[in-house]
């Protein structure tokens, strides 16, 4: 019985965990995380980055702003801060996949990949892709909160559906359809019998 107990509060444990960090099945759903749009700005739309591709100016930069214990980085341009915010609409972006959005347009931007705690550049160069963001609803507004790579160069298939924004016309999404989904899985199952079993017994 002891043995039912620890396996119950450990998938209770995990179903609750499962929840908390559910991810949105599709884009400009309800966010879960408030400072998502501020922590994208300050990871990737920086004020003051290097203007050059020198490797010793960037690890001057990231020694000095934070950023050591992420091993590969993109920096767009302060200037595209509208432009990338776009692509969560359906102006600027199409549907990829889950919550990602896919630009319409090619973006310019910077990565720089350094060894992870220590800072040590090994490469600083300039790319020109479509952007993959993450886009969840955020006080009403269709927001980017994380930026995907792109190693393949993956371009917006033609069929895809815009990026829906909550407020464009026409798009109203359900409260359900707000919300990050929770699939139903064996676990789920499987451990709702063992508790309506274990609770009648008792």
């Amino acid at each position: 019985m002891a043995a039912l107990r620890a396996f119950l509060t450990l998938a209770v444990g995990f179903l609750l965990g499962h929840q908390t960090f559910a991810k949105n099945d599709a884009p400009c759903q309800l966010s879960k995380w408030n400072n998502g749009f501020n922590t994208f700005t300050k990871r990737h739309i920086r004020a003051g980055t290097p203007t050059s591709l020198d490797q010793n100016e960037w690890e001057k930069y990231i020694k000095n702003n934070g950023g050591c214990d992420r091993p590969t980085q993109s920096f767009l341009h302060p200037s595209d801060l509208d432009r990338v915010k776009a692509v969560c609409t359906d102006k600027g972006g199409a549907v990829y996949k889950d919550n990602l959005c896919i630009s319409l347009q090619s973006f310019t931007f910077v990565t720089v990949r350094s060894i992870q705690g220590t800072c040590g550049i090994k490469s600083v160069r300039e790319e020109t892709k479509h952007l993959i963001l993450a886009c969840e609803e955020l006080g009403n507004q269709c927001l980017p909160v994380h930026f995907e790579g792109n190693p393949d160069n993956v371009k917006p298939n033609n069929n895809a559906k815009g990026c829906q924004d909550p407020r464009t016309a026409g798009h109203t999404p359900s409260p359900a359809g707000r919300a990050p989904s929770f699939k139903m899985t064996w676990l789920w199952l499987f451990s709702v019998i063992l508790v309506i079993i274990y609770g009648y017994k008792n």
